[in-house]
């Protein structure tokens, strides 16, 4: 391989930031909401949550209830809860007034980087015998509340069977991955910002790929040292300089499992792996599935 020969830190903004304003989820959250109601929110792992609140469709009590300290805590520790139990799988919490509220887990790989929230709604049909044990309930939270006004508007909570919340959130797990594959997507595009040296080693790696590219090599090429650059790219990239290049092969290894002429085990040799085993593993660490598993998902959509 014949590398070319050729600084400020760079911090990229966060992924779910640029998720949030891609027009990917920005029309899927356009479309879901007039189509089910319901408020979405993109919110990033570990972030502050709360937000469904104020999106359209969003429950009247709960917006109530965000007013009270005590109530807002509750509703908050929920949340956090929520997010911790989700896992790799959609997870749904009742908070103290029945409503149930949903995170679906985005992730990079095995990396959750955020979640999508929906619900604040009843799965079963409200009554004001069963709303005298939620104000109950604001009472010993010590909330000040309008009884009337509480009860109006958790009388007008948004019901769903719990066959049709269940499909819905289907349906935003499947969302849930065509974002992960956006976010991969985002997380190998250069940065207009970032240095000449990183952008020219991320062209290097595009175009030699499917060589044997080794840091050294490539920080040589750029003329900075090793360490120097080891250090820059991951601080420019969020990724390490292995990681970077690992997820540019999947990205390749991904176009090519749509031709089903091709087999995987050329693909993986072809796209620079060594062997089949570290491709399987490196690929299942990006895509969260193996390759074959990837590629029956493809043929499944394509007869869709």
């Amino acid at each position: 391989m014949q590398l070319p020969s050729a600084n400020s830190k760079i911090f990229p903004d966060s992924l779910t930031g640029k998720l949030t304003k891609s027009r990917l989820f920005q029309d899927y959250q356009s479309a879901f909401e007039s189509a089910t109601g319901l408020p979405l929110n993109l919110q990033q792992a570990g972030g502050a949550l709360g937000k469904l609140s104020n999106r359209p469709g969003g429950n009247s009590f709960c917006l109530l209830m965000a007013k009270g300290n005590q109530a807002c805590a509750a509703c908050f520790a929920l949340q956090q809860k929520l997010e911790q139990q989700a896992g790799m799988e959609p997870r749904s919490l009742h908070c103290f007034a029945g409503l149930c509220e949903s995170a679906v887990p985005v992730r990079v790989g095995d990396k959750i980087i955020a979640f999508l929230q929906t619900g604040q709604i009843l799965l079963h049909r409200p009554d004001a015998k069963q709303f005298s044990k939620v104000a109950q309930t604001l009472l010993e939270l010590g909330t000040e509340f309008n009884f009337k006004t509480a009860e109006d508007a958790w009388l007008a909570s948004t019901v769903l069977k719990e066959s049709q919340y269940e499909a819905m959130l289907r349906l935003l797990h499947i969302f849930a991955g065509h974002l992960s594959e956006c976010a991969n997507a985002l997380s190998l595009e250069a940065q207009s910002a970032e240095s000449a040296s990183i952008t020219k080693a991320k062209v290097i790696v595009q175009a030699n790929s499917d060589d044997e590219l080794s840091l050294g090599r490539v920080a040589k090429a750029v003329n900075v040292s090793a360490g120097y650059f080891s250090e820059l790219f991951h601080q420019t990239t969020g990724l390490t300089f292995t990681e970077y290049v690992a997820r540019v092969r999947v990205e390749k290894v991904k176009n090519l499992l749509a031709n089903p002429r091709l087999q995987i085990t050329t693909i993986a040799y072809d796209t620079g792996f060594k062997s089949l085993s570290q491709f399987n593993r490196v690929f299942k660490r990006v895509c969260g599935i193996s390759p074959r598993e990837y590629r029956l998902k493809l043929i499944g959509e394509a007869e869709t």
